[in-house]
C-alpha cells in the first residue's frame, strides 16, 4: 500500500477547500482533512490590543486533534475512509497490497507552518491571491462569529504576512499557484502532479 499526503494551503480565501474538494472528486482512494474544522471555541481564543480575535495563529487551533485524525489516516487510510463514509475504489487484498495507493488531501492556512504536519507533506501547494481579492471575496462570506469592523487590515492580512514569511523560512519545496486562474486549470494542473508523483 502507497500512502501520500498532499498539502493545500494559502492566503484568506484563496480557493483552498476549493481545489482540495475538487481533487478529492478526481483522485482515487483520497480524502479531506481540513484545518478550519479545528478551531477552539470562541471563547478560549484571545484578543491582542485592538480587540482583535486572534484567530490566524496555530494557538488558535486543536493541532493535536487535527494530527490524531492524520495519524488515524496514516495507520489505516482504507478504514479511515470507510468510516467517513467515503469510497474507496481498489480494495486493500493481498495480492495486489502494493499497487493500492491511498491520498490525503490535508488543507488549511497554516499547515506549513507546524513543522510535525509539514514534515509527513510530500506534495505542498499554496494558493496566493492579491490583497484586493482576498479582501473581497472574505467580505462576501458569512463567518460564525463574523468578522467585526476592520478585522481583515488590523489582523488578517498583517497575521498573512506575518505567517507567509515564516513558512518560506522553512519550506523549501513549495509549489506558489494563482489563485485567480480558472479552477479547472488549477484543479489539472495539481491533479496531474500528483499523479506523476503517485506513479514514481
Amino acid at each position: 500500500m502507497k500512502k501520500l499526503i498532499v498539502g493545500i494551503g494559502g492566503v484568506t480565501n484563496g480557493g483552498k477547500t476549493t481545489l482540495s474538494r475538487s481533487l478529492q472528486e478526481r483522485l482515487p482512494n483520497s480524502c479531506v482533512i481540513s484545518q478550519d474544522n479545528f478551531f477552539k471555541d470562541n471563547s478560549v481564543v484571545p484578543v491582542d490590543h485592538n480587540g482583535f480575535k486572534q484567530y490566524d495563529v496555530l494557538s488558535a487551533l486543536h493541532m493535536d486533534r487535527m494530527m490524531s485524525a492524520i495519524e488515524d489516516w496514516l495507520r489505516d487510510p482504507q478504514t479511515f475512509m470507510t468510516s467517513h463514509g467515503l469510497p474507496v475504489t481498489h480494495p486493500v487484498s493481498p495480492r495486489k497490497q502494493d499497487k493500492d495507493v491511498f491520498i490525503l488531501i490535508v488543507e488549511g492556512f497554516l499547515i506549513f507552518n507546524y513543522a510535525p504536519l509539514n514534515s509527513l507533506i510530500r506534495k505542498r501547494y499554496f494558493l496566493d491571491v492579491p490583497y484586493e481579492v482576498s479582501k473581497e471575496r472574505r467580505s462576501s462570506r458569512v463567518y460564525s462569529p463574523p468578522d467585526p469592523p476592520g478585522y481583515f487590515d488590523g489582523h488578517v492580512w498583517p497575521m498573512y504576512l506575518k505567517n507567509r514569511e515564516e513558512m518560506e523560512s522553512m519550506v523549501k519545496d513549495m509549489v506558489f499557484l494563482d489563485g485567480t486562474l480558472d479552477k479547472e486549470e488549477l484543479v489539472s494542473t495539481v491533479y496531474e502532479e500528483v499523479m506523476a508523483e503517485v506513479e514514481r
